[in-house]
């Protein structure tokens, strides 16, 4: 009878000793395909000599951590420095600066150049002012100019007389000021034009003296007074010389202080005033010269 109960009760304990081993190992599974660190492998019992096939079956889902926590870089360090930018480096923070100052560059000099040319073509409008028109006075040679001698090119013209006792010797020195730094650079490009408003005693020979202190390449232009008048009624210039003036009698000219600054096709493009320097104002000049689409002679 005790060998009767003896079989099955060693075949009930063994199978116990078979299946215990084996469930452990399959509790350990999930910690060993999960953890980053080396895992030692249970030893096999020594009673059954039992080996691990020497390929695992892994399941889809034991699989996905390993691929996700793939990375290139050669440290953890790394691979936080690199999440912790972002997709922007300092690299790309060079080229967005260095793009967005050359925008901002192109837009203000397009916003110039628009604002340049509207100053000229409003003077050429309808219903605005003409300033200056045709003329014919005497230069300081004692030749004939006209109004078409000014074309092709562009003219700075201001009205003044030689008596004047602070006020045109002061703008006379901006004018050549003004001239040299744009002769500097566009040689040929501008003509200094000195139209007197006291041509009784501004003859010719007074002109050529009195600009030759100031400027060589001044140019001079005087006639009789209802050509003057004329003139300046053109130019839109006030001024109050008294006509018939006995010879000797000293008098003052009241007149407008504006430099006329006229294109190549002799159409007004812009005024001058006294609240320009000398570099603001052959800047203003240069600025419509390079705008200047024609040829200039």
């Amino acid at each position: 009878m005790s060998h009767s109960l003896a079989g099955p009760s060693k075949r009930l304990l063994c199978a116990l000793l078979e299946t215990q081993p084996r469930v452990q190992s399959r509790a350990q599974l999930p910690r060993r395909f999960l953890s980053t660190s080396t895992s030692t492998r249970p030893s096999p019992s020594p009673a059954h000599n039992h080996r691990p096939s020497p390929q695992c079956p892994r399941s889809s889902t034991i699989g996905q951590p390993l691929e996700q926590r793939r990375y290139k870089a050669k440290t953890v360090e790394e691979a936080r420095s690199r999440y912790r930018t972002g997709p922007f480096s300092w690299k790309a923070g060079v080229l967005f600066v260095i793009a967005g100052c050359g925008l901002v560059w192109y837009f203000e000099h397009e916003k110039k150049r628009m604002q340049l040319r509207r100053i000229a073509e409003a003077s050429k409008g309808v219903g605005k002012p003409k300033v200056g028109g045709d003329f014919e006075l005497v230069d300081q040679e004692g030749g004939a100019f006209g109004s078409a001698g000014l074309k092709g090119r562009f003219s700075l013209v201001y009205f003044g007389f030689t008596h004047c006792p602070d006020i045109c010797p002061e703008e006379l020195d901006k004018m050549a000021r003004m001239f040299d730094l744009v002769e500097a650079e566009r040689p040929g490009a501008l003509r200094p034009v000195f139209i007197t408003c006291d041509p009784a005693r501004d003859t010719p020979a007074v002109l050529k003296e009195y600009l030759a202190e100031f400027h060589p390449r001044f140019l001079g232009l005087t006639g009789a007074y209802d050509q003057i008048r004329d003139v300046c009624k053109a130019y839109r210039v006030y001024f109050s010389t008294p006509k018939d003036v006995p010879p000797g009698q000293d008098y003052l000219v009241d007149h407008s202080i504006y430099f006329y600054l006229m294109d190549p096709e002799g159409d007004f493009v812009e005024a001058l005033g006294r609240q320009h320097s000398p570099e603001q104002g052959a800047k203003l000049i240069l600025d419509h010269v390079k705008e200047w689409r024609g040829k200039l002679q």
